[in-house]
């Protein structure tokens, strides 16, 4: 995420900031009530830095949300703040971890060390806070948005739903894009796959292995809700083709987008004809001054292209997570 990226997610979280502006450990932004933890990593033994909040013991079990942070941010990382106030809002139990910080070393970026590291800090909130296992969700937006669809198919019998919203799901095609654009997060795709993608076998091995398409056949069974903004790409640096083939690769075959539906969308930024829906069908309060634009829902998984760019509608988000639930199993 770069500077103006970051800006505007910053941005949208301080405009929904509902509690004055605290400091948890001296984090500007942060609720007060938030603390710093280690979790013990089970794949390296190493202490993982998260930030920590539950209701007080006694409760009933609450839902939990695992919440994500961008692609070059980290636990502390301000933008994700608004998920911590509406856990404390609403009594559920939240951990912000950091699954091995931004993703420009070989550590990060999906690899199989973040992604024990994201089910280390599950194992954590339930034994140290009342869990409900039917309502454990996953948010992540950008890089988040990455890890947030990595994970639901790399450990779909964990979540009860997840949100990711303008996600990178293909590292190979994120590298040929962000090069094609001049971005830097190309220069951190060699550096965390250990070569350039097209040049070298394990580069293109290890972007396989990191890249959500890779493992989101494995989430078919998972409520899943991905969303872009229709200029991502253009005045931001996910192009939406990515939220876009998510979704197809989970859909039924008569709910696909085409490709050249999918490039209309990315090339102008706009809906094409073929997809377009009546407004009455789109309205959703949630995404406030972001209406959809765009919606499909097939099997269980949901896309939504919304009026914005490279950003997170929190409400939006927050609201469709707290209708989920996995159903109840039955005792033999």
């Amino acid at each position: 995420m770069n500077s103006s990226d970051a800006a505007r997610l910053a941005a949208v979280a301080l405009g929904l900031a509902v509690a004055s502006v605290c400091a948890a450990g001296g984090l500007k932004g942060w609720p007060e009530q938030v603390r710093k933890i280690a979790v013990e990593s089970t794949a390296d033994s190493t202490p993982q830095p998260a930030l920590f909040w539950a209701p007080e013991a006694g409760g009933e079990p609450a839902p939990l949300l695992v919440a994500l942070h961008t692609w070059s941010g980290g636990y502390t990382q301000g933008a994700s703040a608004p998920y911590a106030r509406w856990c404390i809002e609403k009594g559920w139990v939240f951990i912000h971890p950091h699954f091995r910080g931004p993703n420009w070393t070989p550590q990060a970026a999906g690899s199989d060390l973040a992604v024990q590291d994201i089910l280390d800090a599950v194992a954590y909130a339930r034994k140290h806070a009342r869990v409900d296992p039917r309502r454990v969700y996953l948010v992540g937006a950008s890089g988040g948005g990455h890890a947030a669809v990595l994970m639901a198919g790399r450990a779909p019998e964990v979540w009860a739903a997840v949100s990711a919203w303008v996600p990178i799901t293909d590292l190979k095609a994120w590298y040929a894009e962000c090069r094609k654009a001049k971005r830097g997060y190309a220069d951190h795709i060699v550096k965390a796959c250990g070569g350039v993608p097209g040049e070298s076998a394990k580069a293109d091995r290890e972007c396989e292995k990191r890249s959500p398409l890779t493992w989101i056949g494995k989430a078919a069974g998972v409520a899943l809700d991905i969303n872009a903004g229709i200029r991502d790409g253009h005045a931001g640096s996910v192009p939406i083709s990515h939220t876009l083939r998510a979704f197809n690769a989970l859909a039924r075959d008569e709910d696909r987008l085409s490709d050249a539906e999918i490039a209309h969308f990315v090339e102008r930024a706009a809906v094409p004809a073929s997809a377009a829906q009546p407004k009455e069908e789109l309205a959703d309060a949630t995404y406030g001054s972001k209406p959809p634009l765009f919606r499909r829902t097939s099997n269980a998984v949901r896309v939504t292209i919304f009026q914005g760019g490279h950003e997170i509608v929190f409400p939006a988000a927050l609201a469709w997570l707290a209708k989920q639930q996995r159903p109840q199993t039955k005792q033999p």
